[in-house]
């Protein structure tokens, strides 16, 4: 059987292809012979056959496929796609790329494409490029069934048959939790760790291993679309298989019963609602991380002295490392670790045995320092975090993270609460500037969720502008 390549051996392959059939079609564009059978066509027969030779052709085929290997980097992904969705895909990076290069003639720079050669190139690559990426993919296993089930409860994996009316392929479930019933769901001892459900409604479905095949399950079966049944996940099982999905292309959906740790459309009438894995268009993502680049390096430089001198009165004041570190839960569950200048004396919650959130410690904490009053009370003490900002590890506006320990206690008072780790962690949140803590978990969720849902560019630049504002209060009122 042939199956679509994996990894960076598709992204290879995809990518050599392009370019060789980029580098042949305009070669062969600016053939004499194939300009002037162009231009004998009554529609283009005013324009000049005009061909390319030496330097300036070696120009225009690096312009050209600068160009097109840009417009074709979403398709290098091995994304299991229809094969007609491929086509579509394809011919709409083609003609992206069409248009740039006739910007680029626009212009009237030197390396340029000749109207012709231009013309000849755009029908040779809607042709040759979409057809590439269809051959490389092989030809998936199984016949119209393309619906995969990812879960671990019986109950919910029959509901979702119930309203399925497609075939389906199968199930992927994990091993069970060691606090579950096993006799209820019994191992197979599968080398994956996969295992059968014992379920009489599910005899006639095959079980495809566990969660470790996903991957595998998604190319090889061509799956465009995978139904979450899950009813007592871990985090890395829940989030790992919504990041699979997003990754490789595959739209998850949930019954509209079991649906309150994920975000939703709330628009469809079906059962089956679609997934958020990525709840903002890709030009806001782009935006977003170019201003939060942005505002994150100029921070870091403007702010630089101020650093400085907060980081020298840490260490005068009190013994211990100047910067505090701590795991924070980030996109899809994962954890990541968040800087800030230290502001209460070295391993305060050792010596107390208490946790408590940075939001929610006032000043009168005796464990906070001389030093640390003064940078909470300013917000010096956040400056370190515009480092993740600038690595990626946070944006500068989005829901505030919190530690993966409370983030367990936050779940049991709001069910929801899951649904805020669809997107990047923020510096502040619509949360901060109405005054709303991890303390309130169903408030600060609901303004959280909020957020996710309206994000803009503008919209972040609202919420910054008015938490810079609170900052400035808050200094001025701790001068006074």
């Amino acid at each position: 059987m042939e199956v679509m390549p994996t990894g960076w051996r598709y992204r290879f392959a995809s990518a050599a292809g392009v370019t060789v059939l980029t580098t042949g079609a305009v070669a062969v564009a600016n053939h004499p012979q194939v300009q002037h059978l162009l231009v004998s066509l009554p529609i283009v027969s005013r324009l000049p056959a005009t061909t390319l030779s030496n330097g300036d052709l070696s120009l225009a085929i690096t312009t050209t496929l600068f160009v097109v290997l840009g417009a074709c980097v979403p398709l290098f992904k091995p994304q299991p796609r229809r094969r007609l969705d491929v086509l579509s895909v394809a011919e709409k990076r083609v003609f992206l790329a069409v248009v740039a290069l006739a910007a680029i003639g626009y212009f009237d720079y030197t390396y340029r494409l000749p109207r012709t050669t231009l013309l000849l190139l755009g029908g040779f690559l809607a042709i040759l490029i979409p057809v590439w990426f269809v051959a490389i993919r092989g030809r998936p296993e199984g016949g119209a069934g393309r619906v995969v089930i990812v879960g671990d409860d019986p109950e919910t994996i029959e509901d979702v048959l119930d309203t399925l009316d497609v075939p389906v392929i199968g199930y992927i479930s994990p091993p069970p939790p060691r606090t579950r019933d096993r006799d209820r769901l019994p191992p197979i001892g599968a080398p994956d760790g996969g295992r059968v459900i014992g379920s009489s409604g599910l005899s006639n479905l095959e079980c495809l291993g566990g969660l470790s095949r996903l991957v595998e399950v998604f190319v090889t079966y061509d799956v465009d679309t995978a139904v979450l049944a899950f009813s007592e996940p871990d985090r890395a099982e829940f989030f790992g298989t919504l990041d699979t999905c997003y990754e490789y292309g595959v739209t998850a959906k949930v019954h509209r019963e079991h649906a309150d740790t994920v975000l939703t459309s709330d628009t469809e009438a079906d059962d089956l609602v679609d997934v958020d894995l990525e709840p903002w268009d890709w030009q806001d993502y782009v935006l977003k991380r170019a201003f939060d680049v942005v505002f994150a390096s100029v921070g870091l430089v403007v702010l630089a002295p101020v650093m400085v001198l907060v980081a020298v009165a840490v260490k005068l004041d009190s013994e211990g490392p100047v910067l505090y570190s701590q795991e924070r839960t980030a996109t899809f569950g994962d954890t990541f670790t968040v800087y800030k200048f230290r502001s209460m004396v070295a391993n305060a919650e050792a010596q107390t045995g208490a946790t408590v959130s940075d939001e929610d410690a006032g000043g009168v904490d005796p464990r906070v320092t001389r030093v640390g009053r003064v940078i909470r009370q300013t917000h010096l003490d956040e400056l370190p975090q515009l480092w993740s900002i600038l690595v990626g590890d946070m944006s500068a506006v989005g829901p505030r993270p919190e530690r993966p320990e409370l983030d367990l206690d936050m779940q049991s008072d709001a069910n929801s609460w899951r649904r805020r780790w669809f997107v990047n962690p923020g510096l502040t949140g619509l949360a901060q500037i109405n005054n709303v803590t991890g303390a309130q978990p169903k408030e600060k969720l609901r303004h959280d969720v909020t957020y996710i849902r309206n994000q803009s560019f503008w919209f972040d630049l609202k919420v910054l502008v008015r938490q810079l504002w609170m900052v400035l209060v808050d200094a001025v009122r701790f001068v006074r």
